[in-house]
């Protein structure tokens, strides 16, 4: 585990899956944030939600930049491992009960059918709809008391940033077991009845923030361009912090 732009970040992918994997054993309850450009930025703009961010496990790395700008300052090379891709390798591992919550009906019940071709015992999971209100008017207790009830180990949260990130750390305390991990878009691009993600093409060249302006325009210039102006910053500053460790 490794800390850059004061982010707890997690690489090595064998060993993601063996925490969780450890987490759920113990019988012990935390989550995962899948950290983005978007979470990246807000998290440096806003102390209590880099805490938020840094209290759970660790974070994966969904941005194909981080290991560029890592590359550049520290010549050490890392990949993205995004959320749909942990989504998937869980849902075909077939290993965990699984609880899906968030977003619309609509989205829920497409993702279902999509995910009970790649994994069959997903049918028998809960899909879980949460109500449209701000993080702090959930009822935890009762969310809980559901999963728990349900005994699932790995529960999908899809919120988007950084709502779903809040979520989870409220959930936690009243959860008995099981990890969490927020996916944001993931339940979209797997349903078939909304959003779609990049061609691979686009993925591999870094340009799949294009692909989103192009489909939510209004929504992703509006992020892309927070991030523009906080980059040159968050670079600065992460250089210092490399300076300093090499004059310590």
């Amino acid at each position: 585990m490794q800390t850059y732009f004061n982010i707890r970040y997690e690489f090595d992918r064998e060993f993601v899956h063996r925490r969780i994997d450890e987490q759920i054993k113990a019988g012990r309850a935390d989550y995962i944030c899948v950290a983005d450009g978007v979470i990246l930025n807000n998290a440096n703009r806003n102390p209590d939600y880099l805490k938020v961010v840094n209290g759970g496990m660790f974070s994966i790395c969904d941005s194909s930049y981080v290991p560029l700008y890592i590359k550049c300052l520290y010549g050490k090379r890392y990949v993205q491992y995004c959320g749909s891709q942990i989504f998937m390798d869980i849902i075909r591992g077939r290993k965990y009960r699984m609880f899906f919550m968030g977003t619309s009906q609509q989205i829920l019940d497409g993702l279902k059918e999509n995910l009970k071709k790649e994994n069959p015992e997903v049918g028998d999971m809960t899909f879980y709809e949460l109500p449209f209100r701000s993080v702090g008017e959930f009822d935890y207790p009762a969310i809980a008391e559901m999963v728990n009830r349900d005994g699932a180990e790995i529960i999908w949260v899809a919120l988007g940033a950084p709502k779903q990130e809040i979520f989870m750390s409220r959930l936690k305390p009243f959860l008995k077991r099981g990890v969490m991990i927020a996916v944001g878009a993931a339940f979209k691009f797997y349903s078939g009845v909304d959003a779609m993600r990049a061609p691979e093409w686009m993925v591999r060249n870094h340009l799949e923030f294009v692909y989103r302006i192009f489909s939510e325009p209004k929504k992703q210039l509006k992020r892309c361009g927070w991030i523009v102006i906080t980059l040159p910053g968050l670079l600065y500053d992460e250089w210092k912090r490399k300076r300093n460790k090499l004059n310590s």
